[in-house]
């Protein structure tokens, strides 16, 4: 569940999305083109996994930072909602989106 909080052609530079993933939920793979993302952790607890690094779980106040080109996912490992800010540079465009689940 993705909810644009700012994405506008007026501040190219960034866009700003609260996301949230139920719990037991493991989004699909997918990478963004030509656009760096961060996870900005609010609440919850999860499994961040990037490219071919090891997974990472990650809790509130973590920080997770996703190079452009590199496929990504993350999973709710808690009881509750896994909320996070998805900031993304330059801003999100649906045409950067590249689903890569196999």
């Amino acid at each position: 569940h993705i909810t644009e909080l700012s994405n506008s052609p007026a501040d190219e530079a960034l866009s700003i999305a609260l996301a949230r993933v139920e719990p037991g939920v493991t989004t699909r793979w997918h990478r963004l083109i030509g656009t760096t993302e961060r996870y900005v952790m609010l609440s919850g607890q999860g499994v961040v996994e990037i490219g071919n690094l090891p997974p990472r779980a990650v809790a509130p106040h973590d920080v997770v930072i996703i190079p452009p080109g590199c496929r990504q996912r993350i999973t709710n490992t808690g009881s509750q909602d896994l909320l996070f800010h998805a900031l993304c540079t330059p801003r999100f465009r649906p045409s950067a989106y590249e689903d890569v689940d196999r």
